[in-house]
């Protein structure tokens, strides 16, 4: 499957880059939030976060944070998103893991709000059985004994 991020790692397209090491390049976005919209994405292709290597997406948090307070300083920006899409639900539409650090204005017109308005406050036995369940999936049975 062709991927356009795979292609500007690799040289075939333009890009303008702002960081980048032996795991992670940052560049600017095409089609930006706002200006100073930064992607951080691995230079080895892994689909969504849920295929990325967990140190490898850890490191890819850690250069948001670096370039985060940069990113806000060179564009005066009064605050900021970091954002992960993991798969087409959630809004990815390349399909190449990637963190979006998006500086924000009041009243520029882009929202992530939470809470959401369409959601209804849940019962605490539902929130309790929930987290119980993500608890349970979380241990290994099987795994070594502290």
């Amino acid at each position: 499957m062709h991927c356009i991020f795979c292609d500007l790692i690799a040289g075939a397209a333009e890009v303008s880059v702002c960081y980048e090491d032996a795991t992670a390049i940052a560049f600017m976005d095409i089609q930006p939030v706002n200006n100073g919209h930064v992607l951080v994405a691995t230079r080895d292709h892994y689909a969504s976060l849920a295929d990325v290597p967990e140190e490898v997406a850890m490191h890819l948090f850690g250069v948001a944070l670096k370039l985060a307070p940069v990113v806000r300083k060179i564009t005066g920006a009064q605050g900021l998103n970091i954002v992960v899409n993991s798969g087409a639900a959630a809004g990815q539409d390349v399909l190449h893991y990637h963190v979006h650090v998006i500086p924000r204005y009041r009243g520029d017109g882009f929202d992530i709000q939470l809470p959401f308005p369409g959601s209804a406050v849940p019962d605490r036995t539902v929130l309790d059985a929930t987290a119980a369940r993500i608890i349970a999936a979380t241990r290994d049975p099987v795994g070594p004994r502290a």
